[in-house]
């Protein structure tokens, strides 16, 4: 008889479990690996070291995606990387998988594009699953009720020898979302709400399960969008159980059930969601009406506000913070006590793994269509898939980015994490869409705001930070 109920993790974790160490770690199974070009390479070296192979290639994802240029191929067809490192890196991927017999999806083939964009597109991110991955942002996977996390170099080496990981079993929190986001809000605007409320640090050591009405109400891109930004409060993963819209959004994907296996899988996934009685150990709440759209102000992103905010003082900052917010003022140069909307733009990127969905292309559109891109503004807009290309070239929304002025790209991180070819200049002040702002994370020098695509939008035609709401009435 049971005492407590169980957690949607409680289930996937407990579902792994290969062998407990009292007082040590667990040895947790893995269902799916991804990999891609910048942590894997040390990986497979050690297995050749040691004689091995890939335990369970079919258990196994490659991809390209950090290093990767975004540019149009050259006029002599070849590739505009940035450097030879990066160069190397994309070649020694190919020579990997091809040697090991792990299925890749290389740079230019219709099923690249950023590790966690492809995995649920593809249908390999599935409920009930543990998923991992060489990059933190592995949590976005989360939004279909997996057990996803980021592992080192050293843990994807072990993992491609043994399919297998040890870890500690970390504590839970539920964050749950009262009501409905109100017209001009977006996932991105939640998520920064809760990590300003829960702090960098504040869910440090917890896999976070995301609840209540204004989750349930948000697609699979915006789940996916909550769920990545959850370790930037220090999150070990996020979760949403799987419903309705997680099982039609994966019906028919390559690699997805079909036909009877179909059916028993969406029975058993229908059974993940927490028990109504499951404990956790600690709870967050807030009413989701009262979330507005969001910017970052400072160097981490819970360092936020409202986008019709002030930009605070260090004196208003918790104890034992004012010196981190000083720093953080003096680094970003946006004036205290002022109006954070107004702040002028340089650079907008709408993108990366958080904000590159179709949904976010959408997003970004509304406010473009019939609009132009502020003169001295420079805005990428880098699709996170092959796929995502296509479909969003086939809606029109290309011809939009086109004809407001801003580039259209090939699939990659691209300036999320500046490391191929994209990246915002010294001093410059950058809306972004992606994940992270600190210090040089876009560039050496590069300020960075975080921001939905809404608010990134408004902000590109206005040459200022914008309230998305101003232009979407």
């Amino acid at each position: 008889m049971r005492v407590t109920g169980r957690s949607l993790f409680d289930k996937v974790w407990d579902a792994h479990v290969v062998s407990d160490v009292p007082g040590g770690p667990s040895i947790l199974y893995v269902d799916l690996h991804l990999i891609h070009e910048v942590t894997s390479p040390q990986a497979f070296d050690g297995l050749r070291a040691r004689g091995l192979r890939v335990r369970r290639a079919d258990r196994t994802l490659a991809t390209m995606d950090h290093s990767t240029p975004t540019a149009p191929r050259r006029a002599d067809g070849s590739l505009p990387f940035v450097d030879d490192a990066a160069r190397s890196q994309v070649a020694t991927l190919e020579r990997n998988c091809a040697e090991f017999g792990v299925t890749l999806h290389a740079l230019g083939s219709e099923g690249q594009g950023i590790v966690h964009v492809i995995g649920p597109e593809h249908g390999a991110t599935q409920p009930g699953a543990t998923i991992v991955c060489g990059d933190s942002h592995t949590s976005t996977h989360g939004a279909f009720g997996a057990l996803a996390f980021g592992i080192g170099t050293s843990e994807v080496e072990h993992v491609l020898a043994t399919q297998c990981l040890l870890q500690r079993r970390p504590r839970t929190m539920r964050v749950t979302a009262r009501g409905a986001l109100a017209a001009g809000v977006t996932a991105k605007d939640l998520v920064l709400a809760i990590i300003s409320r829960l702090g960098v640090g504040g869910a440090t050591g917890h896999v976070l399960e995301y609840a209540g009405a204004a989750v349930r109400g948000l697609s699979m891109d915006g789940r996916m969008t909550v769920c990545n930004m959850s370790i930037e409060a220090g999150a070990r993963a996020g979760m949403i159980a799987p419903d309705e819209v997680t099982f039609t959004y994966l019906e028919g994907r390559p690699m997805a059930p079909r036909g009877d296996a179909w059916a028993r899988a969406v029975e058993r996934w229908r059974r993940l969601a927490s028990d109504d009685d499951a404990r956790f150990d600690r709870e967050l709440s807030l009413d989701a009406a009262d979330v507005a759209p969001r910017v970052t102000w400072g160097t981490n992103p819970g360092l936020g506000v409202a986008v019709d905010g002030v930009v605070p003082t260090a004196d208003e900052a918790p104890s034992g913070e004012r010196a981190a917010w000083q720093k953080a003022l003096d680094y970003m140069r946006l004036e205290p006590g002022r109006p954070i909307a107004g702040a002028p733009v340089d650079v907008v990127f709408v993108g990366s793994c958080t904000n590159s969905r179709l949904d976010d292309l959408r997003d970004a559109a509304r406010v473009l269509r019939g609009r132009k891109v502020a003169d001295g503004v420079r805005m990428l807009v880098v699709p996170g898939s092959q796929a995502i290309k296509r479909d969003a070239e086939a809606e029109g929304l290309a011809e939009v980015f086109r004809a407001a002025g801003a580039e259209w790209r090939e699939p990659g991180c691209s300036m999320c994490i500046a490391m191929n070819g994209d990246e915002v200049a010294p001093g410059k002040l950058a809306v972004s869409t992606s994940n992270r702002n600190f210090e040089g994370r876009q560039g050496r020098g590069a300020r960075t705001v975080l921001a939905s695509p809404l608010t990134a939008a408004a902000s590109a035609v206005s040459g200022r930070i914008r309230d998305p709401r101003e232009l979407l009435r």
